[in-house]
């Protein structure tokens, strides 16, 4: 495979940035009893009502967070700049949930450092693949997932027959 000047460069912009990022921000890992990821999730749902609407009570049934184990919450001047966590979905496979970055924090690469932590801890705990669902209404996560290699799949599971949604998968082994 041959990749030409531009595409290198480009790769290796998005790796200073993420290093360069990384440093700047400190992460921790915790679970859904945290009461920072609980505040940006509060704040998440907020975002989430306006754009889903009518169909906000259809998603929301499915991002309780209640007793999950795994959160990622990324800190910048010690105050909650992002969140995620992850889910075990099937063997092998765990479901990304409540990724968030407050808007006037967006475009500094904190979610692309929340997800790799996230990839990383699901590789660490012996899980080979991460799966996630969004909806068309938030073209930037998308963006985001696309960004970070994550492949379009069929929808999955409970957001198998609705349109509005948009499932990802991305191996982590």
């Amino acid at each position: 495979m041959r990749i030409d000047k531009i595409t290198l460069v480009r790769i290796f912009q998005e790796i200073y940035k993420l290093k360069y990022n990384a440093e700047m921000y400190n992460i921790k890992r915790t679970n859904s009893d945290d009461i920072d990821f609980q505040n940006l999730v509060i704040e998440l749902d907020k975002d989430l009502a306006i754009r889903d609407g009518e169909e906000h009570d259809f998603f929301a049934q499915f991002n309780k967070i209640s007793a999950i184990k795994y959160v990622v919450v990324l800190y910048e001047n010690e105050i909650a700049v992002g969140c995620g966590a992850i889910k075990e979905y099937e063997e092998n496979v765990m479901e990304i949930k409540r990724m968030f970055v407050p808007l006037e924090k967006r475009g500094k690469g904190i979610a692309s450092i929340v997800l790799k932590e996230l990839e990383s801890w699901t590789k660490e705990l012996g899980f080979e693949k991460c799966i996630l669902e969004t909806g068309i209404k938030q073209p930037e996560a998308i963006c985001l997932y696309k960004k970070n290699d994550f492949v379009i799949i069929k929808n999955y599971g409970q957001y198998a027959e609705i349109e509005d949604s948009v499932c990802f998968e991305k191996i982590v082994v």
